[in-house]
């Protein structure tokens, strides 16, 4: 948790530190140039799926909202008559295959599991995301779209929509890994097919001829309880002894959301992805317990009482006259009307 806390401060500076790693960065740079360009001349081989692929990704490492995101994108389909399934690395978990609403996150990851419990899609994981999305279709050929969850850089899976999420905070300093938070430079967003903004400021990036963007907000004010059954809204959370726990990419975006639901409470910040026990909670057990929707999932096997969550859904606007699923969903009729 410390050298994830460091890098992260790192980034968001150009300090002794950073410019000691930039050396480092070239080579990174180096490397993925090579591996983009022997893709592009077919010398690494890439594969084509049965039905189109929508890859939602980010150029930068930590959160950035791509799984609600990811819900939100599924469910839009679903309202225009589509059959969406969904392919997910599956980080953090141990086994391939099928995901489902109850399925171990330890086995599978967490953040697959959320997203088949909200979408009622079929989900997929694999690191191979082309075995991932040839599985889910032998299982499902009735879905007629995929949704690649994380996907960007995986050049193998050939891609009809790329979606990249981005916000001026996982920008950091804009230098490529280690020196910076990069993926990917920065260029890479004018060839993609639409870019999302999911933080408060505007993108502190001059790249020419960027496709259309989009900004996107995630919005929620009812808690449910960890065991089921019961929700309550933020004001009876008011005069409460609150502990907020986050184990996700950017915690300060959570904390800033209870905040701005006039909550008062002690962070409690994990690695992303950390697999909680018990024991994370001995000195809270006392306080009444909030967490992340992600992290629900990985917490409802264990003996908290006073545990809720806050389950968001994603809302996304438009700075021009056409909203991202009418664009998205003109795209695949477009390619269908090409295929027949």
């Amino acid at each position: 948790m410390a050298m994830q806390a460091w890098f992260q401060q790192q980034w968001q500076t150009n300090s002794l530190a950073h410019l000691l790693l930039v050396p480092m960065s070239w080579l990174f740079l180096a490397i993925t140039t090579v591996r983009r360009f022997l893709y592009r001349v077919r010398i690494l081989s890439s594969y084509r799926l049965a039905v189109p692929v929508i890859v939602v990704g980010n150029i930068t490492v930590g959160g950035t909202g791509k799984t609600p995101f990811v819900i939100y994108l599924a469910e839009q389909l679903k309202l225009a008559g589509y059959t969406p399934g969904i392919i997910s690395r599956g980080y953090g978990g141990s086994q391939t295959g099928q995901v489902f609403a109850d399925s171990a996150p330890h086995m599978t990851g967490d953040e697959p599991v959320l997203m088949a419990k909200r979408t009622a899609c079929p989900v997929w994981v694999n690191p191979d995301r082309v075995a991932a999305g040839q599985a889910l279709l032998q299982a499902y050929p009735q879905c007629d779209v995929i949704i690649s969850d994380d996907g960007l850089q995986h050049l193998r899976l050939q891609r009809d929509i790329e979606i990249v999420l981005v916000n001026a905070q996982a920008l950091g300093n804009q230098y490529l890994l280690p020196a910076g938070p990069l993926r990917e430079c920065v260029s890479r967003l004018s060839s993609v097919s639409y870019i999302v903004n999911s933080g408060e400021q505007a993108l502190p990036i001059a790249v020419m001829d960027l496709p259309p963007q989009y900004h996107m907000q995630v919005c929620g004010d009812v808690f449910q309880s960890l065991t089921g059954g019961q929700t309550q809204h933020a004001t009876l959370f008011k005069d409460k002894s609150i502990s907020a726990i986050a184990a996700i990419g950017h915690p300060e975006r959570f904390f800033s959301a209870l905040t701005a639901l006039g909550l008062k409470f002690e962070r409690k910040v994990f690695p992303d992805h950390h697999p909680f026990k018990l024991q994370d909670f001995v000195d809270v057990l006392t306080h009444t317990i909030i967490m992340t929707e992600k992290d629900a999932v990985k917490c409802q096997s264990l003996s908290l009482t006073d545990a809720w969550y806050l389950p968001v859904t994603a809302e996304v606007t438009a700075t021009h006259a056409q909203s991202l699923p009418s664009a998205v969903i003109a795209t695949l009729t477009h390619m269908q009307q090409r295929k027949s």
